[in-house]
């Protein structure tokens, strides 16, 4: 860890924090003060405290900062009809089509919350492949939030059921959360939050339930809010849902 005081090497802690855009020079240094900030782990609230920004893990209240300005953190709605992937070799719509004409300089980006063909909804965007990494891995159980439309109406007791579990061709799957969002004739809309990554899961899981899918939207992954997003349409990641992200997956 680096945490140097009354020494020249180094890059003053406050300084550090308003080149990352978190608050002005004078309000960095309160922020110090008031023991908001840790670096490495560890409370620092001393103003003559340097670190080493390409090395540090810096968090401010809790919410990691980001130094590298190289990095790049997006969040898309992709469209129904589109692939998740950067590109296709047989020509069909894609991610990479929208990131090639919106997304500025050369960043090779992984795509984060693959979707099949069908479903619309939030697909992460980063270069940050540790993160990327670790939001994909099992082990993190990063939770994502689907709303589906079912054919019929649900009974009460479909949430205790998928709860508790439904054995599919290659194994159980179960949800973490679920509700229903709205009923209409013949359809109801439901919202499922779930960690598993398997292809297709919330469709199967469903089906299996009794009620095939006709539409499936994702809302969220981890702190992340699709929200009012457009599809195709794609935004940067807020300061505060970065450091979410890395919160989620131990960074």
């Amino acid at each position: 860890m680096m945490v140097q005081t009354g020494e020249t090497h180094g890059v003053r802690l406050q300084k550090v924090l308003s080149q990352a855009g978190i608050a002005s020079r004078r309000l960095a240094e309160k922020m110090i003060t008031d023991g908001r900030v840790e670096v490495d782990g560890r409370l620092v609230t001393e103003l003559g405290t340097r670190v080493d920004p390409e090395a540090s893990v810096i968090r401010v209240d809790g919410v990691r900062v980001i130094l590298d300005d190289s990095l790049v953190y997006l969040a898309l709605n992709k469209p129904r009809g589109m692939h998740s992937t950067m590109s296709d070799d047989r020509g069909r719509p894609c991610i990479g089509d929208l990131v090639e004409h919106r997304v500025r300089g050369n960043h090779k980006l992984f795509h984060v919350g693959r979707l099949d063909a069908d479903t619309e909804g939030l697909i992460l965007l980063t270069n940050d492949g540790e993160l990327a990494h670790r939001l994909t891995h099992p082990s993190y159980e990063v939770p994502k939030t689907y709303v589906a439309t079912v054919a019929g109406s649900v009974p009460r007791g479909l949430g205790r059921k998928l709860r508790a579990g439904i054995e599919l061709d290659d194994g159980p799957a179960s949800v973490d959360d679920f509700a229903v969002v709205d009923a209409i004739p013949g359809r109801t809309l439901v919202r499922v939050t779930l960690h598993e990554g398997r292809k297709r899961v919330v469709r199967r899981l469903l089906a299996a339930a009794g009620f095939p899918v006709q539409a499936l939207v994702r809302t969220d992954i981890g702190a992340v809010s699709l929200g009012e997003q457009r599809p195709g349409s794609i935004r940067a990641l807020g300061r505060n849902e970065i450091g979410d992200l890395y919160k989620a997956v131990g960074l």
